[in-house]
This record gives C-alpha cells, sequence and structure tokens, in this order.
C-alpha cells in the first residue's frame, strides 16, 4: 500500500498539491472499498476515511491482517449458494496455500512478492453453485492441525518490506480491524487459519450506519478505544503451552461452550467431543470459582461469630 501510494503521488506530481491530494485520496479509497474490503453494498464504504487522513502512515497499517478479518467476516453474507462474498481473487489464493484439495492455480512467479502475484488463475467451468458448494464442504471439514498460517517463513524479509513493517505485530495479541468492525474471531477459526494465539474478548461491535439515514460520525471518537489498541500495537501474549496443541487444549477447557461452529452442518465428531470436553472443564473450573467464594465467605462468618 505505500508503493502504490508512492507510485501514485508520482504520477500525480504535475497537479497542484490540494487537487493531487485530494485525487490520491480518491484512488485509495476507490482501492481500498472495492478490492481490499469490498462489501456488496454500497460500491465504496467511506469509512475508512480517517486512515487516510495522514497519507505517510498509509503503508504502516497492517491491510493485510484487515483484510482477512474482512473475508472471514463476510463469508456468510452472501447467498452461501451461487456467491462467496468479499474479494474472491483473495480469498483463492489462501485456499491455494490451505486447501488443496479444491486444487489450485498455475505458479507464474516466485520470491519477494505479495502472494496474489505468484499465481495465474485456472478457469472453472463448474457452475457457480457447484463451485460455492465445494468451498463450503472443504472449509467445514478442515481437521484441526491442518492448516498454518506461515506466510513467507524461511523467505528473505530483508527483500520484502511489507513482512518487516509488520514484524513488531508479530506475537502480540491485538484486534483484528475492518473499517470501523472489530471481527472477534472464534479460536477454531484462528487456530486453523492464523496461528495466532489470540483471548477471547467480551466487547460490543461499533454500531453500523443504516442506509438512507444522513449522519456524521466521528470514527475517531466512536471507536478509540480499538484504535489505541492498534496504536499499542497489542498486548503481549501470555501462554505457559509449550505446542499449539497445549494451547488449544487449554483454550478449550476455558472457552469451550465458544467453540467456532459451522452455519450448514454440525462440528465433525472430534470437533465435538473437544467443544463436550470444553463445556465440562468449563463448568468445573465455574464450579471450583464458586466453591473459593463459598469457602471464604464461610471463613468470615466463623471469623465474625
Amino acid at each position: 500500500m505505500g508503493r502504490m501510494t508512492e507510485d501514485a503521488r508520482a504520477a500525480m506530481a504535475e497537479e497542484e498539491g490540494d487537487a493531487a491530494e485530494r485525487d490520491l485520496r480518491r484512488f485509495l479509497t476507490l482501492v481500498i472499498g472495492k478490492l481490499i474490503l469490498g462489501t456488496k453494498g454500497d460500491p465504496v464504504g467511506c469509512r475508512c476515511l480517517p486512515l487516510l487522513e495522514d497519507l505517510s502512515s498509509v503503508g504502516n497499517y497492517a491491510w493485510g491482517a484487515a483484510l482477512l478479518a474482512h473475508l472471514f467476516d463476510s463469508l456468510g453474507t452472501s447467498s452461501r449458494e451461487t456467491g462467496v462474498a468479499g474479494f474472491f481473487p483473495l480469498l483463492q489464493v489462501w485456499a491455494y496455500y490451505h486447501l488443496p484439495s479444491l486444487g489450485r492455480g498455475v505458479a507464474r512467479r516466485r520470491g519477494a512478492v505479495p502472494l496474489l502475484q505468484r499465481w495465474r488463475f485456472c478457469r472453472d467451468e463448474r457452475s457457480l453453485r457447484r463451485q460455492v458448494t465445494l468451498i463450503h464442504d472443504t472449509a467445514d471439514t478442515i481437521p484441526f492441525g491442518h492448516v498454518r498460517w506461515t506466510t513467507y517463513v524461511g523467505e528473505d524479509d530483508a527483500t520484502q518490506p511489507w513482512v518487516e513493517r509488520g514484524r513488531p505485530y508479530f506475537g502480540r495479541d491485538i484486534w483484528l480491524h475492518c473499517f470501523n468492525t472489530v471481527v472477534p474471531l472464534h479460536h477454531r477459526l484462528v487456530a486453523r487459519t492464523l496461528g495466532l494465539h489470540q483471548a477471547v474478548r467480551s466487547w460490543e461491535r461499533p454500531g453500523r450506519s443504516f442506509r438512507g439515514i444522513q449522519q456524521i460520525t466521528d470514527w475517531t471518537v466512536r471507536v478509540r478505544e480499538q484504535l489505541d489498541d492498534w496504536e499499542r500495537r497489542g498486548k503481549e501474549v501470555v501462554s505457559e503451552a509449550t505446542s499449539d496443541e497445549d494451547y488449544f487444549r487449554a483454550y478449550a477447557r476455558r472457552y469451550g461452550a465458544q467453540v467456532y461452529k459451522g452455519t450448514r452442518r454440525p462440528l465433525d465428531p472430534e470437533g465435538r467431543i473437544s467443544s463436550l470436553e470444553g463445556i465440562l472443564h468449563s463448568t468445573i473450573q465455574q464450579w471450583d470459582d464458586l466453591q473459593a467464594v463459598v469457602d471464604q465467605l464461610r471463613a468470615e462468618l466463623d471469623r465474625a461469630q
């Protein structure tokens, strides 16, 4: 994004200062709204405009994390029969690396280039309904541990400035921001795709603007807490687990009732067992906590008597 901003600024160098800045913001809004964070409603969302206030910092945002969160948040908003919401080519690239059973495009470039540029897409002659069914079936039956999000692992970070700039965020617990929306990803989805150890947080999504109602919202005030968290680059991840499997089990014991469930079919047997075990351990933990409170109250009552 930073490189795109610089190239666009150079192309508009002959324009006057204010006009060039306005045109650059229009161009970036179009790119972000139509491609990176596109929706099936208004052609271009303008709620990202606060992010473009300082054009020199556009390249410092974690657009990849926001894009992935947006894609996952949008998967269920289409007809689920003949379409998948979101920018489909980017979803295809993700599937090429992590869902090989769906088939892959033809590799055309290797080396230090963004993942999207490495593939030549293959035209699928099957009906849209059939394609979407295959995507749903494959996504619903991914076994735990099958997917690891290890983008650019083993490659030279020095030649990939987009990776180097994002390094301060690696290994930290951050909220994934998508316009004014904070997307809380359930832990199974995160464990299967991102490999991130993220704690579950309870928050309400910021309100959305309604179509047809004209209002001016200062998002820097409306979502100040989320923006502060983003600017602090999140909180350090603290875990005593020595492996992803240990972490997943500990997570399931504590948050078993919140295990990710697909919308089209029940969990697989292994996932159902994990979920029930998690609920059981969570209930036991709650009982232990309540028992400790009761014991403390009894001790205080005895002392008072």
